[in-house]
């Protein structure tokens, strides 16, 4: 038997404030992992570091497998259980959650393209002259929602909640944005045959789906095979994650809640092992004979902007035009002083903005760039992000007592 609307509505809120925990002490996990990466990266351990993400690694079933570096591996293969959590938190959110009717989705919407467009443009128009470098248009429109929950979690009690609902609001439809950009402009070479095998997958996945089977194994095997054929088609691999989330069920055949669960389950290992191992991965950056004003050239200072600037002008303005021309409302307790404060902290592009960049450029070189940009704008715009949303708290002002004399 199907769950009543005011069950699935609290059991959605239950799962809004789970996942605002568990990412923000995920964020901060994710930090100490990608400062871990730059001591490495520049300490006398950095040949056993960059040595070992280029281990190749060899995966063999019956005569068929995959040889990739352990950086690949971790890429492509480790990733595809982030998009899956990302695929599942969509759906959930557009299904029973903040996505789920226009009055609340359409401030975030318009926000979330906002903060995808503007830094985009701003990434093109400094790039403009390096033509080499205009495949990575997409690095800042990135956001990290566990890393920017996480700098919000340092603030705890001075950010309302309804802030970070609006954050996870924008960021999930970042998410959308990002895998619908991942899809369309940086898949090559597309093998037909691997394709039309993933297509195939697909069907009995959302067959199983469609069936409401309560299982996990039917969808873990179909899974594993769905991520390898999209693998070899060229597509890639992590979409396959997406692919997956959007066969599960919300409810199985007995009512119970099947995606929640799995969301539940995957969410720790995402949050504290495949994002954190991520970010050790690809975080590193070697600053040896670096010059400061490495940071000024061209494709490291448009991500860097992007992100900086981009990100606060397409949130905050999008949402201004919204709210102004009366298409949405802001959130309960909500400033517009705070509205700028989340567009600094939507700034930290880390995860998704990496992610990007080594899907955009093959050369060490650009690599590294596309780090230093990502570090750069992302640290400064979460210093700005907290002093701002600091100075924006208000005070708890204790009750006056008025007293008549004696």
């Amino acid at each position: 038997m199907l769950r009543t609307q005011p069950a699935i509505l609290a059991s959605a809120a239950r799962s809004l404030k789970d996942f605002l925990q568990q990412e923000s002490a995920g964020g901060i996990v994710l930090m100490a992992s990608a400062l871990l990466a730059l001591i490495l990266a520049n300490s006398p351990a950095s040949g056993a570091y960059f040595g070992a993400l280029a281990t190749p690694i060899v995966a063999t079933v019956g005569g068929t497998g995959v040889e990739k570096s352990a950086l690949l591996w971790i890429n492509d293969g480790l990733m595809a259980l982030f998009f899956l959590l990302v695929g599942l938190e969509v759906k959930r959110e557009v299904l029973t959650g903040q996505l789920s009717s226009w009055k609340q989705a359409s401030l975030p919407l318009f926000a979330a393209i906002g903060g995808m467009a503007i830094p985009a443009l701003v990434f093109i128009a400094i790039n403009s002259g390096s033509p080499e470098n205009i495949r990575g248009w997409a690095i800042p429109a990135a956001t990290d929602i566990a890393f920017a929950l996480g700098v919000l979690a340092l603030l705890g009690k001075r950010v309302p909640v309804a802030l970070k609902a609006l954050l996870l609001a924008v960021a999930v439809i970042d998410d959308i944005g990002a895998i619908i950009i991942i899809a369309a402009f940086y898949t090559e070479n597309v093998d037909l045959g691997a394709l039309s095998s993933a297509a195939v997958v697909f069907v009995l996945l959302a067959a199983c789906g469609r069936a409401r089977i309560g299982s996990r194994l039917p969808y873990v095997i179909l899974g594993v095979a769905l991520w390898y054929f999209v693998l070899k088609s060229g597509v890639h691999a992590t979409l396959a994650g997406v692919a997956l989330a959007m066969c599960i069920p919300i409810e199985d055949r007995k009512g119970n809640g099947l995606l929640e669960a799995m969301e539940h389950g995957l969410h720790p290992w995402v949050a504290f092992m495949v994002v954190p191992i991520f970010a050790l991965a690809n975080a590193g950056v070697s600053f040896a004979g670096m010059q400061v004003s490495a940071v000024f050239e061209p494709l490291p200072l448009g991500i860097a902007l992007g992100l900086l600037l981009g990100k606060q002008i397409g949130i905050f303005g999008f949402a201004w035009l919204t709210v102004k021309s009366g298409i949405s409302t802001l959130p309960p307790g909500v400033r517009w002083v705070q509205i700028w404060g989340l567009s600094l902290i939507a700034a930290i592009g880390f995860t998704m903005s990496l992610f990007i960049g080594n899907l955009a450029f093959a050369s060490p070189e650009m690599i590294n760039a596309v780090k230093l940009g990502v570090l750069s704008g992302s640290i400064i715009a979460a210093i700005a992000g907290v002093v701002i949303l600091k100075l924006a708290a208000r005070p708890v002002e204790e009750p006056v007592v008025e007293t008549k004399p004696a």
